[in-house]
């Protein structure tokens, strides 16, 4: 039985997460202390007392959701969780498979996701781009329905989560337009999404160049397990190829309903969530209901799932 481990991304985030898991494992607050030393403030204090409206902020939910991902993963390895045989990302959560898997060093990759959040925030101002989730449309009726908006503004389909719920972003206006289009072809709900900044589409495209620069300046490993990336549903060794996926994945698709089949086809039967919240478990349910599928949210759910490995 071949286990993939997946980490969740921005959107699983809230005050007060992980608390309960800091409080058997030490390694949880250490991990949050590193990430709070290569960023200037306290990033714990942040994710347990908020603001919510300050977590919410990109530039701080994404260093949170990573030291949040490598904490769950650490607490894991000392309870003597083994390592597994693939591992995998939600956008954000891509950065801490690879750090993970040996890729990118946690402090490297603390500084790099604040940059990110920083760069996508400042891709477009306040008010120009949005996103939606469509709920219950097939994808490819959806791809229509954005290439016939496309014009002076532009939206496109951002996240592939589960057969039949995909988010789009872009523009306002044209989110809106594809939103009204949607609905009228089927869809059973389009729900605008509480969100500034329209992630995986082209508005992203400058700063997916930026943060390229950013990451061909850092140290990039060779995997010691194979991560499945969100833009080509592939595996990468080299820094170079790393890189490149990491950079287009900004302004790309996250294609996450092939990525679990692809790790289905590799032999993945186990599916486990490590970081904040059960997003991941949820649409993975959705995407494969024969694999097995458990969030790591407390030390009992990682001695459980010890001992069932172990059996």
């Amino acid at each position: 039985m071949a286990t993939a481990f997946l980490f969740p991304g921005q959107g699983s985030q809230s005050v007060g997460m992980l608390a309960g898991l800091a409080d058997d494992f030490p390694q949880v607050k250490a991990t949050f202390a590193e990430a709070s030393d290569a960023l200037g403030f306290d990033l714990w204090a942040l994710c347990q007392d908020g603001p919510e409206a300050d977590l919410n902020r990109t530039e701080n939910t994404q260093p949170a959701m990573l030291a949040g991902d490598i904490a769950t993963w650490r607490a894991w390895r000392e309870a003597g969780g083994p390592v597994p045989e693939f591992m995998a990302g939600h956008s954000l959560g891509e950065y801490a498979a690879l750090v993970a898997a040996g890729v990118l060093d946690f402090a490297d990759a603390a500084r790099l996701v604040a940059l990110r959040g920083r760069l996508m925030q400042a891709a477009t101002p306040e008010g120009v781009g949005a996103m939606a989730a469509i709920i219950g449309l097939d994808d490819a009726v959806l791809e229509k329905i954005c290439a016939g908006i496309n014009g002076d503004e532009i939206v496109s389909c951002a996240n592939y989560n589960a057969p039949g719920q995909v988010v789009i972003a872009g523009h306002r206006g044209a989110v809106d337009k594809a939103c009204e289009a949607a609905s009228e072809a089927g869809a059973r709900r389009a729900l605008p999404l509480p969100v500034s900044v329209p992630s995986h589409c082209a508005l992203m495209r400058d700063a997916a160049d930026e943060l390229g620069e950013a990451l061909a300046q850092i140290t990039i490993n060779a995997p010691a397990v194979p991560v499945y990336h969100n833009v080509d549903v592939a595996t990468h060794d080299s820094a170079d190829e790393i890189v490149e996926a990491l950079a287009r994945q900004l302004w790309q698709p996250v294609r996450w309903t092939a990525t679990i089949n692809a790790l289905g086809s590799a032999g993945a039967t186990r599916f486990v969530e490590c970081g904040a919240g059960k997003v991941l478990a949820g649409l993975n349910r959705r995407i494969n209901r024969d694999a097995a599928v458990t969030a790591l949210g407390s030390r009992a759910d990682i001695e459980q799932l010890i001992g069932e490995l172990q059996a």
